[in-house]
């Protein structure tokens, strides 16, 4: 085990106390994972708003191991897959996390709605990407 790491994210300096000894990734629990990404491991995976990363729990792997019964996630495993960029000062015990492409370009930010299909009036199954590059009105109604 290894003390006193520093990690560097959204203008936040999160303290870790103790990670899991590598000599090329970082290992923390899953509470110091959520204190510096806002990702809560849950039972499907680690999990950010509507962004999910799955992560078996049962066995170890590359993003999850556990030892002497305390679980540890790969926090850099995870800035790969979400292709955020990572730097360390390894030395120093100083970890730095860029921006989450995929939380920066979240439906919200870009201005693009998310997929979904329904049936016209003829019922026939239309999808909204079916008209991507057209602009597109989506009208609603209720009978209430």
């Amino acid at each position: 085990m290894a003390a006193g790491t520093v990690v560097l994210f959204n203008d936040t300096v999160v303290e870790i106390n103790e990670t899991l000894a590598d000599p090329i990734d970082l290992w923390v629990s899953p509470e110091d994972l959520t204190k510096f990404t806002g990702f809560v491991l849950k039972e499907e995976g680690a999990c950010f708003e509507d962004v999910c990363i799955p992560i078996r729990q049962n066995e170890d792997s590359d993003k999850f191991v556990t030892r002497t019964g305390k679980k540890w996630v790969n926090a850099t495993a995870l800035a790969a897959i979400l292709q955020q960029g990572v730097v360390s000062d390894r030395d120093s015990n100083v970890w730095s996390f860029g921006e989450v492409p995929a939380v920066r370009e979240s439906a919200a930010a870009n201005g693009m709605a998310p997929d979904f299909a329904l049936k016209d009036r003829d019922g026939k199954m239309v999808h909204l990407s079916d008209f991507r590059g057209k602009k597109v009105i989506i009208m609603t109604w209720a009978s209430w």
